[in-house]
């Protein structure tokens, strides 16, 4: 296959790289060599060496140098993993606490303990505070990556303080001032800092009703708060104001993007695996762990629809030509059904929803169901009535006689599965149990067994007892 234009581009840098790790370099003069290239780009160059000479090239580089790369690699804990703890301890130091907590928490028990047992005092206490936070707890998300300077500086010594801590975090375009105990007290835009007198105090740069969140603050609630404020990063303070990190738009990036994966696992109805796994190296086994529970589930499901639809073996075995449009039902109640259960999942991400905008969002997509059923019913009428009479030889009156009840149970159908796709995440959502419980399969499958009732419901009605074709 020809390669395009960056991949041919990345494969000259990767190419590169690699010559100046076999150049026999010293280490001051290969992290000069190496400035000219991205973290990524470098850290894609070593996922093409071989454990050894990528030991080797840690060494070389430092562990400070190594710490900016891992976030880089496909495969960080593997990585880590190639390394003595002592190494990995060294590395995990240099690297952004948030980063370093979750890197740790895939390593294996015992080498965790080792690394842990290699770090500094203060980075030791700091990722167990990280780690003390709930899934759903803003501080599980929180990045150390800010600078704090105190109030009580002038402006010069300030912007030293902001040189001597930029050597470790280079989040500096809002800095954040605290009192003598670690307080918040305000924040401080860079630029409003390299314009002031030197000598001036630094409160004449603090904004002191800059916004904040609190470490135990729910993720969902905080997601909206970072997104009205539309800041570059916002500080996250505890139940005694103290300074306790930062959470970032990339952050909110990162969760919702997890989020969104997660919601879209269980709407497919795929259990939780292992996360890391990208699709096409996961194995057999993980793969049916992932997907069978749904799908059994979902088996005797469908037994049940058989079962249903073998009650209306009488009226198949009069009106045969039934069966012929049995699939259209089946289909487009299933789609209505998905698209609206689609919609909801998505109104209910705001936990604030009122009963009132609950029932309008019911009225809502039931009118969507039925409107649109009486749409496609309308065209099916006439094109199935054509089909019939045309192709199947049969009268008029039998053949849109059919295709009339095809439509009333298209109406009928995608309007009920409007009404149930949104009806059953607002259950699931009322009795606290995660609406993307609710799947699509599992929604499809609820659909089927409107639809097979409706429609064969609605033949027996009308070509049966009504117009007895049969």
């Amino acid at each position: 296959m020809r390669m395009n234009d960056h991949q041919l581009i990345n494969r000259e840098i990767a190419d590169a790289i690699i010559s100046l790790f076999s150049a026999g370099l010293a280490s001051e003069e290969l992290r000069d060599r190496l400035s000219d290239f991205h973290e990524y780009d470098i850290a894609q160059a070593l996922e093409e060496l071989t454990p050894e000479e990528r030991c080797r090239s840690c060494r070389l580089l430092g562990p400070q140098w190594t710490a900016g790369i891992f976030p880089y690699y496909d495969e960080p804990e593997a990585r880590l993993l190639e390394l003595s703890p002592e190494a990995a301890a060294a590395v995990t130091e240099y690297m952004d606490s948030d980063d370093a907590a979750d890197l740790l928490e895939e390593l294996p028990e015992d080498f965790r303990r080792k690394v842990t047992a290699g770090l500094s005092r203060d980075t030791a206490a700091e990722l167990r505070l990280l780690s003390s936070y709930g899934d759903d707890e803003i501080g599980s998300l929180m990045s150390t990556n800010y600078i704090s300077i105190c109030e009580t500086l002038t402006v010069k010594e300030a912007m030293n303080e902001l040189i001597r801590q930029s050597a470790e975090n280079d989040n500096i375009s809002t800095l954040y001032a605290t009192d003598r105990n670690g307080k918040f007290c305000g924040a401080i835009d860079l630029k409003d800092l390299i314009l002031a007198r030197e000598h001036t105090p630094l409160d004449s740069c603090i904004v002191r009703s800059y916004p904040f969140v609190r470490d135990r603050d729910d993720i969902e609630e905080t997601m909206d708060w970072v997104r009205d404020y539309e800041e570059d990063s916002l500080p996250v303070l505890d139940s005694q104001n103290r300074l306790m990190g930062v959470i970032t738009v990339q952050d909110v990036v990162d969760y919702m993007e997890e989020a969104s994966k997660d919601v879209y696992n269980k709407l497919a109805g795929i259990s939780e695996g292992d996360e890391d796994d990208e699709d096409m190296k996961e194995t057999l086994a993980v793969s049916l762990r992932k997907r069978m529970p749904w799908l059994v589930a979902l088996l005797f499901l469908g037994m049940f629809v058989s079962t249903v639809v073998g009650m209306f073996e009488e009226i198949v075995a009069k009106v045969a030509i039934l069966v012929c449009f049995q699939s259209l039902i089946l289909d487009m109640a299933g789609n209505v059904g998905t698209q609206s259960l689609a919609v909801t999942i998505r109104v209910l991400m705001d936990d604030q929803i009122t009963m009132k905008k609950r029932a309008a969002l019911v009225w809502k997509e039931v009118k969507v169901g039925m409107a649109g059923g009486a749409l496609l019913g309308s065209v099916s009428v006439a094109v199935i009535g054509l089909y019939v009479a045309l192709v199947k030889g049969t009268s008029l009156f039998y053949a849109f006689s059919v295709a009339g009840c095809v439509g009333i149970a298209l109406v009928m159908a995608m309007t009920i599965s409007s009404f149930a796709g949104t009806v059953i995440p607002l259950f699931f959502h009322r009795i606290k149990v995660d609406p993307a419980v609710a799947s699509g399969p599992l929604i499809t499958t609820v659909n089927d067994l409107v639809a097979v009732i409706t429609y064969y419901g609605t033949a027996w009605l009308m070509l049966i007892r009504i117009f007895r074709l049969a």
